[in-house]
């Protein structure tokens, strides 16, 4: 298993080596165009494998299932952001005007917090796992902050990031926001402690026809996501959903 993981992440890839060795030449080939400066975000779609772009399209599938439903979303681990800052686009291109469709983003920015012995050895993680680079949370806030400026009612901010271990921070969240309404939760903590938390915290305040995502659903590295879900809703008790090409991720309408 350890060959199957980033040297300083501790991502779990599963690719062959050949494979490995195309995404990695992708990644060069990205870091070394010739396209000019002012084009090169016109033209991420030169980079897109089929596996991003599928998880791209997923999002959106799912974006679309809620745009009848009152409420904010919720990401339970950001960790690079790219899934929050595609919720902020999408909110820009399909309901521009909705400011009630506030996105929040939780996590340590500093990795794992919580690891028990739920989650199983399998994914050989540990407490720190899966962090960022230093000074990360703050560059993300930027980068969410242009992004919304392209965007109608750019002069209401409609993000956040939470920082902090969630197990702290989840109910603080809930408690000082009692208005709040939940459309769509996204859960990508991985293990079991603060998965819980939130799907605690979350059975409270979601209204039927609202989703939940789920990023580990069924994974034999990272159990400790499907244990949490069987205690707090029962698995026999929830139609789990997926789309045919985005393999990895779930969800279930509540």
């Amino acid at each position: 298993m350890k060959k199957n993981k980033t040297k300083k992440f501790d991502a779990i890839i599963l690719s062959s080596e050949k494979e490995k060795n195309k995404l990695s030449n992708m990644s060069q080939m990205l870091k070394k165009n010739n396209i000019p400066e002012d084009e090169i975000l016109s033209n991420l779609g030169l980079f897109l494998t089929s596996k991003n772009f599928g998880r791209m399209l997923f999002f959106y599938e799912i974006y679309k299932k809620i745009l009848n439903t009152h409420g904010s979303i919720l990401e339970f681990g950001v960790r690079w952001g790219q899934t929050l800052n595609l919720m902020v686009s999408l909110r820009g291109l399909l309901e521009p005007f909705n400011r009630h469709r506030n996105i929040y983003g939780f996590d340590t920015f500093s990795g794992f917090k919580g690891v028990s012995k739920k989650d199983g050895k399998l994914h050989q993680n540990k407490e720190g796992s899966f962090g960022v680079t230093d000074n990360y949370f703050d560059f993300l806030n930027l980068l969410l902050n242009q992004n919304e400026s392209l965007n109608p009612l750019s002069h209401i901010k409609k993000f956040e990031l939470i920082k902090g271990d969630a197990i702290k921070t989840i109910p603080k969240f809930f408690n000082k926001n009692k208005h709040l309404i939940v459309s769509l939760a996204i859960l990508d903590f991985d293990i079991y402690k603060p998965t819980k938390e939130a799907l605690i915290h979350l059975k409270k305040r979601m209204p039927k026809g609202s989703i939940i995502v789920f990023d580990e659903l069924s994974d034999e590295y990272f159990p400790g996501e499907t244990i949490a879900l069987d205690e707090v809703f029962g698995i026999s008790n929830c139609e789990i959903k997926r789309l045919p090409f985005a393999s990895r991720v779930s969800y279930l309408v509540v």
